[in-house]
């Protein structure tokens, strides 16, 4: 097993260059004929590995716990959510070898859960959406 400060150096650094790929969100820029001289401009989230705007929160939060120690080489990451930020942070436990788990009401849609499964994450379905986050 490699130490915790070289595991934990190595997982910021992988999670890094995942920022370095996607640090630039692309602009779709959109013409409002009925606002002369007003243009609006769209981020593209969508261009992340994960499809999602929440790739940027997960990335945070997962830096966040490994730069306070509270994420190591044998950390289990769980999350009580309703799908969305589960993939994005199922797509960065992958990438840093860690198992996630989303625990989710059991009505959640399917294609959530498929996006999750697709990034390397567990899906645990609980009845009761109020309870999601005692279960987890």
């Amino acid at each position: 097993m490699i130490c915790t400060r070289e595991w934990t150096n190595e997982a910021i650094r992988k999670i890094e260059a995942d920022f370095n790929r996607s640090a630039d969100t692309h602009l779709i820029r959109i013409e409002l004929p009925r606002f002369p001289g007003i243009m609006l401009y769209l981020k593209d989230e969508s261009v992340h590995p994960t499809g999602s705007l929440k790739h940027r929160l997960a990335r945070s939060l997962i830096l966040y716990g490994l730069c306070n120690q509270w994420i190591g080489p044998d950390s289990l990451l769980v999350d009580a959510t309703s799908g969305s930020t589960a993939v994005s942070e199922a797509y960065f436990a992958r990438l840093i070898g860690l198992k996630f788990v989303a625990v989710v009401p059991a009505k959640t849609s399917p294609a959530k859960v498929d996006a999750i499964k697709f990034q390397g994450g567990d899906v645990h379905f609980v009845e009761d959406p109020g309870a999601i986050y005692d279960v987890a």
